[in-house]
């Protein structure tokens, strides 16, 4: 099976690209710019049909969450516009698409987990280009699998665990947002996911299975417990550690607005392919271990 992801530098391509050398009769293929630039539909199809891919990712996007405030016309042109052109040129060539989405298309108003048939309502501007890639992803290509996640952290590229380890190493005590709630996700989990779905969607042409499906880590934190458990491994590890400090969200205001409640229900994506992310504190100790003892490309 050839996978081809778009997107290079992302931490869900990197962790696609790490696994895909460990599984046999697998081969994953990343394609980012200039090759690929998802704010240049002409160069998308081309890049994509070059590859000949079995199964085609999703992955690239615009993801400065508080600059799209600033930026609208260029995150709606790649996660929108360049979102559907990745479907398209996948249709073109007969293959299903997996395109990565995101809790925040939803407004988290929602009292529990958000589940697949939840109304969407975004708050900013990311999150309505997200929705709009979803809904260009779904018109382009019938046989698309849209995976919306959250949280997400691995030891690639920057993230949230990252910036606590970088922060540690130079303060006694960070401030954290304690009054957001989500599921940790370790894009580590997320590529394994897209792997096994992928031998499944590969396998069996009819499967039943496309559609919009949850993928987030087991289990629920607030920002600032997940930043009080990633500290607190680290220094288990003998890495850095600080104290965390609670703060609510208008301690911390930003341009855009984050929802209250990003927690999602992955029960959907379990039933359909039979795979379910361990435990959020268990993968985020993986992810921390390998940071802080230099088995990755660092903090």
């Amino acid at each position: 099976m050839r996978l081809l992801v778009t997107g290079r530098d992302g931490q869900v391509a990197a962790s696609l690209l790490a696994a895909g050398q460990a599984r046999a009769g697998v081969e994953v293929v990343a394609i980012g710019r200039p090759e690929l630039d998802l704010a240049w539909p002409d160069t998308i199809i081309d890049a994509i049909a070059g590859a000949k891919p079995d199964i085609v990712v999703s992955a690239a996007a615009y993801t400065a969450v508080d600059q799209a405030e600033d930026e609208p016309d260029l995150a709606f042109a790649v996660n929108a516009t360049g979102a559907g052109k990745v479907a398209e040129a996948a249709a073109r060539l007969g293959v299903p698409v997996i395109h990565l989405s995101t809790d925040y298309v939803f407004d988290g108003t929602k009292a529990d987990a958000y589940i697949e048939s939840d109304p969407t309502a975004p708050l900013g501007v990311y999150g309505a280009s997200k929705l709009a890639g979803e809904q260009a992803v779904a018109s382009a290509n019938p046989r698309h699998l849209i995976l919306r996640t959250a949280w997400v952290y691995s030891p690639f590229g920057k993230n949230f665990v990252k910036t606590m380890l970088r922060l540690a190493a130079d303060r006694d005590e960070i401030s954290v947002v304690s009054d957001q709630w989500g599921n940790p996700t370790s894009a580590l989990d997320v590529a394994d996911a897209i792997l096994h779905a992928a031998t499944m969607l590969h396998r069996n042409k009819d499967f039943a299975g496309f559609g919009i499906c949850h993928l987030a880590g087991s289990g629920e934190t607030n920002w600032s417990g997940f930043a009080g458990h990633i500290l607190d491994t680290s220094l288990k590890f003998g890495g850095p550690w600080a104290r965390v400090r609670d703060i609510t969200t208008m301690d911390y205001p930003t341009k855009a607005r984050r929802p209250v409640n990003s927690r999602l229900s992955s029960a959907k994506f379990g039933a359909a392919f039979g795979w379910t992310a361990p435990d959020w504190q268990k993968s985020a100790r993986e992810v921390v271990h390998r940071l802080v003892s230099g088995g990755s490309n660092g903090p």
